[in-house]
């Protein structure tokens, strides 16, 4: 008996340890599903930090850093080596063995020997001229051009982590007021209730109120369905999965509302807009690339070259290769210094000629289209600047509508309880507060996401016209 209650007391740890192990599990699941907390500066860093379309951004950006890093290897000398292993098929006292200049020229092969013989060649050469110098000019401009490129992409990217984050809280706040209306209808099927049992109302005003209710769900589960698919998109960008749910941080109560001046914006625009600066950067390359052609067209080219080309005058297959360094001779090796000068560049129709006015041609196009874009960032920030103050003023506006609306939503409902109002009143002064909280949501997330744009069009870190920039 004693061993039966030992045996079966053994089985409680083993359950309990079966169960601590599945209740982890579910705590394992239940962490997993939890929502990551995220602040806006905090989606920014991710974003920077993970997103893919940036990746290769910078990727581009390694290769021409790289590039001009060492652009110096053009002076770097041409080294070429070669080497022959030769049979004779008749060996004549005092032949000459004519070989070609890449392997040493004609040998001497002196009195009989053997009819194998080992030649070989180096050469070094070097060409130098001015076009070199601005080829290197080229690289760096490109580097940097690099370097605005990727501004650029990580500014755009930084907008639209923005734009999205606020527009997600602008849905989050509609779906607030979605759930705080739908509380209230349910509030007032209650009411409606309690009437329709005290013989106070009619059983159509519970139905409708049931109805109103009802009709409530689909437009929540929308919204709540715009919410998923407007956080995987944020996912995404985030370089995260697309079923990461988010908790996101409110913004601050501080004033959004600031003076603009139309004048400094549009001065400022036109010269820190990342694409005014990446189109001022190109023009600045093709006037480097217009200079390096000149140079290689008509300014002459210095050539260094040395080659030696030894020769193994014994047997290659009985004697030692370097034991007896005598046994390699120089045949025809020098040093050379050569002055040249090409001519074509100075045919007036030549293809290197046109090959300058087609560079030239492209200069003209860009500095139109800098001309054009500039114009039109000009008119660009004009208009947003009108659309913020329109934004300001309408939002002010909508604050005083919202006002009225609550007012005129609680005496509407004071008056369905004494029985002054039916059930359609109540409904339509509900709606209308919603609706007005919800355009006054829009108005003020429109003024900040039309500051994001004015920042990226002034080329100045984000927050900086709203007061929230880190920097």
């Amino acid at each position: 008996m004693i061993r039966k209650r030992n045996a079966g007391g053994a089985k409680y740890p083993l359950c309990l340890a079966i169960l601590l192990l599945l209740c982890a599990g579910l705590q394992a699941q239940e962490a997993e599903k939890a929502p990551v907390k995220v602040t806006l500066d905090e989606a920014v860093n991710l974003a920077i930090k993970n997103n893919l379309s940036l990746e290769s951004s910078r990727t581009s950006l390694s290769t021409k850093k790289r590039a001009s890093d060492y652009s110096w290897n053009q002076f770097i000398p041409s080294v070429d080596v070669g080497g022959a292993l030769l049979h004779l098929n008749e060996v004549p006292q005092g032949m000459t063995l004519p070989l070609p200049p890449a392997l040493g020229g004609p040998i001497s092969l002196g009195g009989g020997g053997s009819p194998w013989k080992v030649a070989g060649s180096i050469t070094v050469s070097l060409n130098l001229n001015m076009a070199m110098i601005e080829e290197m000019k080229r690289l760096s401009l490109d580097y940097e051009k690099g370097l605005i490129s990727f501004d650029k992409a990580k500014l755009q990217l930084e907008r639209d982590v923005r734009k999205m984050y606020h527009n997600m809280l602008l849905l989050q706040e509609n779906i607030a007021l979605l759930q705080g209306s739908y509380a209230n209808v349910d509030r007032q099927v209650q009411m409606a209730q309690a009437n329709y049992n005290a013989g106070l109302a009619p059983e159509l005003t519970l139905l409708q109120a049931r109805v109103a209710r009802e009709n409530m769900r689909p437009v929540i589960d929308q919204a709540e369905n715009g919410m998923k698919l407007s956080m995987a998109q944020f996912a995404m960008y985030l370089g995260m999965n697309y079923e990461t749910a988010f908790k996101l941080a409110p913004l601050d109560e501080n004033d959004i509302f600031i003076p603009l001046d139309v004048a400094e914006i549009i001065s400022k625009a036109s010269n820190g807009k990342p694409e005014i600066l990446e189109l001022k950067q190109d023009i600045l390359s093709l006037k480097t690339v217009k200079k390096s052609t000149m140079y290689r067209l008509y300014s002459p080219t210095l050539s260094l070259s040395w080659n030696a080309d030894p020769t193994f005058s014994g047997d290659p297959w009985k004697d030692a290769w370097f034991d007896d360094m005598n046994k390699w001779k120089q045949q025809s090796g020098s040093f050379r210094i050569s002055l040249g000068f090409r001519l074509n560049g100075l045919i007036p129709f030549g293809s290197e000629r046109q090959g300058l006015k087609t560079i030239d041609d492209q200069m003209k196009i860009a500095n139109i289209g800098l001309a054009q874009l500039i114009n039109g960032t000009e008119i660009e920030v004009y208009n947003t600047v009108l659309a913020l103050e329109k934004t300001r003023k309408n939002t002010k506006a909508q604050e005083e509508t919202v006002s009225l609306a609550e007012q005129s939503y609680r005496l509407t409902e004071q008056a369905y309880r004494a029985g002054l109002q039916d059930y359609f009143q109540v409904q339509n002064a509900e709606q209308s507060l919603r609706q007005a909280k919800v355009q006054l949501l829009e108005q003020q997330f429109n003024y900040l996401n039309g500051l994001i744009d004015l920042e990226y069009s002034l080329g100045v870190p984000f927050g900086t016209l709203s007061g929230r920039s880190k920097q």
